[in-house]
């Protein structure tokens, strides 16, 4: 974040970052936020088994991962939750099937810029399981695993860790 110097409003090298969320020009007043982003995650289950991505892409290259990603301007957070499981899957469904579930704040870091989220967490049921059709830029592949067999340590992120722990104890 520091690596950001330039003002993009007068050009002088007068950019402080106040590190946590902005940088303000010494030299114009500009400023500059960096905000929290809003991401969702869809834990899609079939009785006692979630549905897990493992990541085809930095960051977290092979670790699980919940089908979802970040919310696109003027886009709901279940809008984005049907757009990211067509996107990632190939899976359509009714966005009246989900369940909001809870948030978690968590950062995800990408090119050395760690990115603030709040990730919303929603669940999908399905009545039987399911093939995927994957889009492999992003996910190597697809894989059903019994909430018993789950092992957290393979989690890519920290909010889905810890909400994941809380989900499959309750």
């Amino acid at each position: 974040m520091q690596d950001l110097n330039f003002c993009p409003k007068c050009g002088n090298k007068s950019l402080l970052w106040d590190g946590e969320k902005k940088w303000s020009c010494s030299h114009c007043d500009y400023v500059l936020f960096h905000n929290v982003a809003g991401a969702v995650a869809v834990i899609i289950c079939h009785k006692d088994e979630i549905l897990f991505t493992r990541r085809n892409q930095e960051p977290k290259k092979g670790k699980l991962d919940l089908a979802g990603g970040f919310v696109d301007p003027k886009e709901s957070a279940e809008e984005t939750c049907v757009r990211e499981l067509f996107e990632e899957m190939q899976i359509k469904f009714d966005i009246a099937e989900l369940k909001y579930l809870g948030s978690l704040p968590n950062v995800y870091e990408y090119k050395s810029i760690p990115y603030h989220t709040l990730d919303l967490f929603y669940e999908y049921v399905v009545q039987e399981k399911f093939e995927v059709e994957l889009e492999q830029s992003e996910i190597s592949e697809a894989i059903w695993i019994r909430t018993s067999d789950l092992i957290l340590d393979e989690i890519a992120f920290d909010s889905q860790k810890v909400f994941l722990k809380s989900y499959i104890t309750t």
